[in-house]
């Protein structure tokens, strides 16, 4: 062999690269497709399937992600000193496709029937399912995340530099469409409605496709194996770096007396133990690694779009004309804008500022990008008060709602004695739902007046409760109380209808196929969830079967249908509006997308170049594990502050999270102020010539018969 020439990898190539990192790529599309598909639904899962509030949804899903953030340094560490990256990659895939399948299985709702201690079982068993298999997808997820572009990087040899940069460009886009079609795709199957006994929300079915594809990508991922070059694991950076901080930090506390001479920096105490080309390194990344300390704060704000932002989607209308959305799909906005920002930004934005003379540093950068997040939450908490404005008003404590309905062929009067107020209604016209103190409610009663003839009715009223008040004079003055039950607005945009009967005979009732009893005279069906659009009403009596058109249903509605004629003219039905459809577009939420999709491209594509310039060559990976770090514990952070704000508005929970990252970003600047930035192949090239000058006196002491030459002597 030549004696300059480079050895060649012996792998078959394709274009020039290796063959290798194809099924690489293709392994972290399938991968990212499982991850971010099944996450883009999870809030909504914990919320509509397992029936969580809006807090704790919210708190176990950004537990969840802080995990998937954690995780990575185990992986680097399992990689690094014991398993390699191939086998550690194999291995933790196995576990993340188990992880997604248990999840897919314990969403499935006929799971099984019965109860223990008072729990029912389907209840139980999903919520136990899906703690594991969350467990086991973050210990998946976050344990591959270090090792795989760190694997594809080793497939290439030295003289490959080119071809390397361009992998982790298809790399990083592998991963936004992996994001992007699974983010699309997976709101659409959960809403498939599948089930053996009840029929629902298919989330088996938007979890069990990103666990096939889970599948897949390990298989893939395993089908290169032959042609894979794998390096042997050489032990972990990070180790070195904690072992080298704690003996500095041991040892000065050990020799704190001042005979001991002061010596220029904390980490110097570690000469003892570990040479100057280590503890100097070390010094960089601490460095960085301080500035990293008011990060978090804007992954707080970050993460909650598959959280407070999906869930502010379900209170908004979905309809975008001929394409409908759904809460969760809002989300790919997100990497469409990345898609579209990051080269303008590139090309356009950073180049202008550059003309303007303005010396736009990485630090700068992320400092703007930190106030646009905040401005992001601002722009939220408007969009959530305007959002207030159109949500129903439920009953408080002490309070009961009533609306009356008057079914008689006259004008009615309502007077409530609880407050003397009276309401006249025209035929099939009603009130809206008036709130009364339940007390007075049930020590007083309603006076129902037709004409000259009134009659006074008294029903028991339940607290915190809605009702609706039948009146008709037929065959004389008649009230009857039928119990709402609709005290939260109709979930995942579903509209709740019920029918009453208002003629003389039962009647059957189907709607959109699905049938309802025989409904007798001045009876109601319970309410009924009915996707959005028009449904064809079908009425049957005795004489007649009759149908027609219902009203197009939006998102978020309650309807009361009177059936008032079914004969030769056809179905003669009256609308009574219980709660109003979200009248609020989705299409508000693009501006805060637009915003914090702008913050993360100053903020996190800078830090991280930021990051890997200030840092030697061989602490890449240790400043890789505290920005996952800084993501990890920004989600912990909404943990904390969800769980301890006693705030009732939720737009008051935006202006907090905003106000809070707003003052972040006062002490990040004023960090970055005082940050004197380093060229590390400056100062290792530095180091390398010390060394060098240290050789050449040990070996000028040792031609001379000195003998070596001491630490203090140098």
């Amino acid at each position: 062999m030549e004696k300059n020439k480079v050895p060649r990898n012996n792998a078959p190539g394709c274009f020039g690269y290796p063959l290798s990192i194809f099924f690489i790529v293709i392994n972290e599309f399938c991968e990212r497709f499982s991850y971010y598909g099944m996450r883009a639904v999870l809030v909504l899962y914990f919320k509509f399937f397992l029936s969580w509030d809006d807090n704790l949804a919210t708190a176990i899903y950004h537990t969840f992600v802080a995990l998937c953030y954690l995780t990575p340094i185990l992986g680097a560490l399992i990689a690094d000193s014991w398993l390699g990256k191939f086998m550690t990659i194999v291995s933790l895939s196995i576990v993340y496709t188990v992880g997604q399948a248990v999840l897919s299985i314990g969403s499935i709702n006929d799971l099984m029937d019965g109860n223990r201690d008072g729990v029912p079982d389907d209840v139980k068993i999903p919520i136990a399912f899906s703690m594991i298999g969350l467990l086991l997808i973050a210990l998946g997820t976050g344990g591959i995340k270090p090792c795989v572009a760190a694997f594809g990087g080793d497939q290439f040899e030295d003289h490959q530099e080119k071809q390397r940069s361009r992998f982790f460009s298809i790399f990083y886009l592998a991963i936004n469409a992996g994001s992007l079609i699974s983010t699309i795709i997976t709101p659409i199957l959960r809403e498939v409605e599948c089930g053996i006994h009840t029929r629902q929300k298919c989330y088996p079915l938007a979890f069990g496709i990103p666990a096939i594809l889970m599948a897949l990508a390990l298989l893939v991922f395993m089908a290169g194996s032959t042609m894979y070059k794998k390096v042997k694991p050489q032990g972990n950076i990070m180790v070195q770096v904690a072992q080298c901080i704690t003996f500095a930090v041991r040892n000065r506390f050990r020799h704190r007396s001042k005979q001991y001479p002061k010596r220029e920096h904390w980490l110097d105490w570690a000469r003892e133990k570990y040479d100057k080309r280590l503890i100097v390194q070390t010094k960089m990344v601490l460095k960085v690694l301080f500035l990293y300390i008011p990060l978090p704060m804007f992954w707080a704000l970050f993460d909650q779009q598959g959280s407070r932002w999906t869930l502010q989607a379900t209170t908004m209308d979905g309809d975008f004309g001929p394409v409908q959305i759904q809460p969760d799909q809002m989300q790919t906005v997100n990497p469409i804008l990345i898609v579209i920002m990051v080269p303008v930004v590139d090309a356009v934005i950073y180049p202008l500022i550059q003309k303007c003379r303005i010396n736009f540093t990485p630090l700068r950068k992320m400092t703007v990008g930190m106030l646009l997040a905040a401005l992001a939450f601002v722009v939220a908490a408007v969009i959530q008060i305007q959002i207030d404005k159109t949500l129903p008003v439920f009953p408080a404590a002490g309070q009961t709602q009533i609306k009356v309905i008057n079914l008689g062929n006259q004008n009615a009067s309502i007077h409530f004695n609880s407050d003397g107020k009276i309401e006249n209604l025209s035929p099939l016209a009603s009130t809206i739902h008036l709130s009364y103190d339940t007390t007075k409610l049930n020590s007083h009663g309603i006076n129902i007046t037709y004409g000259n003839e009134t009659i006074k009715q008294a029903f028991t009223y339940t607290d915190k409760e809605r009702y609706t008040v039948e009146i008709t004079n037929r065959a004389g003055i008649q009230a009857i109380l039928l119990v709402d039950g609709l005290t939260e607005k109709p979930e995942e945009g579903n509209n709740e209808i019920r029918f009453i009967n208002n003629l003389n005979s039962a009647i059957n009732i189907t709607m959109d196929k699905v049938g309802f009893p025989d409904v007798l005279y001045l009876s109601a069906t319970n309410y009924t969830p009915f996707q959005r659009g028009q449904k064809d009403i079908t009425v049957s009596t005795d004489l007649h079967d009759c149908t027609n058109k219902s009203l197009a249903f939006g998102y978020g509605s309650a309807y009361t249908i009177i059936v008032n004629g079914c004969d030769d003219s056809g179905l003669q039905v009256a609308y009574v509006e219980d709660i109003q459809a979200n009248t609020f577009s989705m299409a508000w939420q693009i501006p805060q997308y637009f915003l914090i999709t702008c913050a993360e491209v100053v903020f996190s594509v800078t830090g991280l170049s930021f990051s890997y310039s200030q840092a030697p060559a061989n602490m890449k990976s240790v400043l890789q594990a505290g920005w996952l770090l800084t993501v990890a514990v920004g989600n912990i952070i909404v943990l904390i502050i969800a769980g301890a704000s006693r705030l009732n508005k939720q737009w008051e929970e935006y202006v907090l999270f905003a106000g809070l990252l707003l003052a972040v970003t006062v002490i990040f600047a004023i960090m970055a102020y005082f940050y004197t930035y380093v060229d590390p192949i400056e100062i290792e090239a530095q180091l390398d010539e010390e060394e060098r000058k240290k050789s050449e006196k040990e070996k000028e002491a040792y031609e001379n018969g000195v003998g070596p030459v001491s630490q203090t002597q140098l």
